[in-house]
């Protein structure tokens, strides 16, 4: 089981990006998908989460600009981030919950991370 986070680059201020994150692997369930980011110097700090009956939660900063989003069918949870400012760059990780087929527990999975540049 892994998850593959995918979709950074450097962008201009104000410009949007979309990241995704690809679960894969022999998996039963996914749990409270999320994308976290940690800025140079900075603590890792959650971004977003989706819970399993749609409803989201954002940090203040990123409210009204980021919306998470998941194709279960996909396995993919996406994080669509406009109005990007330079204080958004960070790498951006995402997050889950995985029941593995032959397991009988949740286990918390992190992808590799992706970097976001916000610069002119």
């Amino acid at each position: 089981v892994q998850l593959q986070a995918s979709g950074g680059g450097l962008v201009q201020p104000g410009g949007s990006r979309r990241l995704s994150c690809v679960a894969s692997g022999s998996i039963l369930s996914i749990r409270s998908p999320g994308w976290y980011r940690q800025a140079p110097g900075e603590e890792r700090e959650l971004v977003a989460t989706i819970n399993a009956g749609g409803g989201t939660s954002y940090t203040d900063s990123a409210q009204g600009r980021f919306t998470i989003s998941v194709d279960n069918a996909k396995k993919t949870v996406y994080l669509q981030m406009n109005s990007l400012k330079s204080e958004d760059t960070a790498v951006y990780y995402c997050n889950a919950k995985i029941l593995a087929r032959g397991t009988y527990s949740f286990v918390d999975y992190w992808g590799q991370g992706t970097q976001v540049t916000v610069s002119s």
